[in-house]
C-alpha cells in the first residue's frame, strides 16, 4: 500500500509542474489552452443533454445528472493535460515562491492570461459549430439557454460568493493532483471536482462563460452586458479563491514546514 506524500514532497512535485508550465513556448501555451476551451465544452454540452432529458421526467434530479454528465470534461482536461485557466494557479505559484531570484511575475501573467483567451476561443468556435439547427438532440438548445439566463441573473455577491469558492475548488483540484502517482487516482480526483463544481454550480470563469456563449447562439434573454460583469466578477472570485484561500495557504504551510525543519510527515 502506497503511503501519501506529505505537503513537502507535494510541493516539491509542484515546482516542476509549475515550472514545465511556465516554460511552455507560445505555440504550445496557445495550442493547449485552445484545446481546454474545447474540451471543457464537450462536459458543458453533455450537462445540457442529460439535463433536457431528466427535466422533463424527473425535474428534482436533472441538477445532479447533469452534474453527473458535466464530470469527463474535467476528466478530458487531466488526463490530456490541457492548460485551463484557475487549474494552473497552484503549480506556477509554487515555482515562483520556490525561485531564489524572482517572483516570476511576467511568466505568470503570461500563462494566466494566454490561457484565458484561448479558452475561450477554443470553446467558442466548438460551440458555434453546435449551434447549427440539429447538431445537438432536441431540448438541449432550450436547457442550456435557461442555465446560462440563471447563471447571468444572480445578484453580484451570489455570483462572486460562487466564484470563489469554484476557484478553491479547481486550485485544489490541482494540489490533489500533485499527490496522485496514477493515472486513476488522476481521473477519479478530476471527475469528483467536475461533478462538485457543476452541481453548485460554483462558478469557473470559463465555464461561466462558456455557458454564457450558448446561451447567446440559442437566443437566450442575456445581454453582452450582463455577460461583461459576470465574467469580470466570477475572474475576481477565483482569483480570490484559488490563489488566496487555496494557493497562499498551502504555500504557507510548506514555508512554516521548512521553517521548523519539518516535512509535514507523521
Amino acid at each position: 500500500m502506497s503511503v501519501a506524500p506529505t505537503p513537502t514532497e507535494i510541493f516539491a512535485r509542484a515546482v516542476d509542474e509549475g515550472e514545465r508550465r511556465l516554460e511552455q513556448t507560445t505555440v504550445e501555451l496557445v495550442s493547449t489552452g485552445f484545446i481546454a476551451g474545447f474540451t471543457i465544452l464537450f462536459g458543458i454540452v453533455a450537462l445540457g443533454i442529460v439535463e433536457a432529458a431528466v427535466h422533463p421526467v424527473v425535474p428534482e434530479l436533472s441538477t445532479i445528472a447533469g452534474a453527473l454528465a458535466f464530470g469527463p470534461g474535467v476528466v478530458f482536461l487531466v488526463v490530456g493535460r490541457a492548460e485551463l485557466f484557475n487549474e494552473n494557479f497552484f503549480d506556477p505559484v509554487a515555482k515562483a515562491v520556490d525561485a531564489d531570484d524572482s517572483w516570476l511575475v511576467g511568466p505568470l501573467v503570461r500563462l494566466w492570461t494566454v490561457t484565458f483567451v484561448l479558452n475561450i476561443a477554443g470553446g467558442v468556435v466548438l460551440a458555434w459549430f453546435l449551434s447549427f439547427e440539429g447538431a445537438l438532440p432536441a431540448g438541449t438548445a432550450e436547457a442550456l439557454a435557461r442555465y446560462a439566463e440563471h447563471l447571468l441573473r444572480r445578484d453580484t455577491a451570489a455570483i462572486f460568493g460562487s466564484a470563489f469558492a469554484g476557484g478553491a475548488l479547481v486550485s485544489l483540484l490541482s494540489y490533489m493532483l500533485a499527490a496522485a502517482d496514477d493515472v486513476t487516482s488522476r481521473m477519479w480526483l478530476a471527475y469528483a471536482v467536475g461533478f462538485l463544481l457543476s452541481l453548485g454550480p460554483f462558478d469557473h470563469v470559463v465555464v461561466t462563460a462558456l455557458h454564457a456563449v450558448f446561451g447567446l447562439f440559442f437566443d437566450a434573454q442575456i445581454s453582452l452586458a450582463s455577460l461583461a460583469i459576470t465574467v469580470a466578477v466570477v475572474t475576481a472570485g477565483n482569483l480570490a479563491g484559488g490563489l488566496g484561500l487555496v494557493t497562499l495557504t498551502h504555500v504557507t504551510q510548506v514555508m512554516g514546514a521548512r521553517e521548523s525543519g519539518d516535512d509535514g510527515g507523521e
